[in-house]
């Protein structure tokens, strides 16, 4: 019988220029004041993690609920009409009180993306919209972005807290994904230490990107990685036993049970706690702890064809890893699954259309994909 999952949180409308693939530069040079830049037709699609993510668990095989609030305007009735293609529009919430979030994903070829974003009616998202008739019986609650929901973040979490707890209580398997913060937002002042020290305890499953990671909960080590990358990526100088598992640590130490990083290009990183603490996971989800106990292991991402957009590909990663841990895969699967996963939708402008079969990408695997050389 297949799981069931509920994918909640943030959700928006990406709108995406589309660059002729010829084009080179750093992000600088091409948007610098004053210059004209032909683009091709902008793609349009619902982004988001519970677009993302969500909608990608659904087309790997999961039974899925979507829960989110968007306005009651032409862009709530694209993401609406979008999900209905789907068959995945009856947990969406219309507020009459607020207007659709959207993005602006600027991703010209093999430059890292940078987003204009409007929060809208995901800063009007509360636990509330997630009903207890709703959590009962499911495996998994896996929210994503709270950084980018005014009620999900204010008051020290409190909200998120009290929706994590509730979960937890119906045996329902918690999963938490974050996003980049502005700091100069509102979001960007808030003691993210201390929320998320309160909310890790309630927390199974943590799939940060390093990058949004380290901004909460080390800003030092932060500031450190932005000397050292001198304006590359982050994750192009990251040392992962001297960088990014120290964070693992932390978080862990905090409370999360299972921890997978996302490193960008190069990889990613996951730890999972021991066998005793791994039995304090929903127990819905039905997790294997013994094969999951004290793992820890950076694996390579897989080469991908061609790169158009990065954007979505964390968070389809993140549904492929989240959907092979509820097949119970053992955890190098897991990992492999979400990077190809990954390689896959680089390949194409929205999250979605790169998403391959996960049986189809275990036989690339073992085949022998070739992996990026770091």
């Amino acid at each position: 019988m297949t799981k069931r999952v509920i994918s909640a949180g943030h959700i928006c409308l990406d709108i995406t220029p589309v660059f002729d693939p010829a084009t080179q530069g750093t992000l600088g040079k091409l948007l610098s004041p004053g210059k004209l830049i032909h683009v091709e037709a902008a793609d349009v699609h619902i982004g988001g993690s519970v677009a993302n993510t969500g909608l990608a668990l659904k087309k790997l095989g999961m039974d899925v609920s979507l829960v989110a609030k968007v306005g009651r305007d032409p862009f709530g009735d694209i993401i609406v009409n979008q999900l209905k293609e789907y068959g995945a529009a009856d947990g969406l919430i219309r507020d009459g009180h607020s207007t659709t979030s959207y993005s602006v994903v600027v991703a010209p070829p093999n430059v890292d993306r940078i987003f204009l974003h409007h929060p809208g009616a995901n800063n009007r998202f509360t636990g509330a919209d997630i009903s207890n008739e709703l959590l009962k019986g499911a495996a998994l609650l896996h929210f994503g972005y709270p950084p980018l929901m005014r009620r999900m973040y204010e008051d020290g979490g409190a909200e998120l807290e009290s929706l994590f707890r509730r979960a937890k209580a119906l045996n329902v398997a918690t999963s938490l994904d974050l996003a980049a913060v502005d700091t100069q937002s509102e979001a960007g002042q808030i003691d993210w230490v201390a929320l998320l020290r309160r909310i890790m305890p309630y927390v199974d499953f943590f799939v940060p990107s390093a990058e949004e990671l380290c901004f909460m909960i080390d800003r030092p080590r932060y500031d450190e990685w932005a000397a050292r990358a001198a304006g590359r990526a982050f994750t192009d100088i990251l040392d992962i036993q001297r960088d990014v598992a120290p964070l693992a640590d932390r978080v862990m130490a905090w409370g999360a049970k299972i921890v997978l990083i996302k490193c960008g290009v190069p990889g990613m990183y996951c730890r999972a706690a021991e066998a005793n603490t791994l039995k304090r996971i929903g127990a819905n989800a039905q997790v294997n702890a013994d094969i999951w106990s004290e793992y820890e292991k950076y694996e390579a991402s897989f080469c991908a064809a061609q790169v158009l957009s990065g954007t979505g590909a964390g968070d389809t990663s993140i549904a492929a890893f989240l959907s092979s841990v509820l097949e119970g895969c053992d955890p190098q699967r897991c990992v492999d699954r979400a990077l190809a996963t990954g390689a896959c939708c680089v390949e194409a402008y929205d999250a979605l259309s790169g998403l391959r079969p996960l049986d189809e990408l275990d036989r690339r695997i073992d085949s022998g994909w070739a992996r990026v050389k770091t």
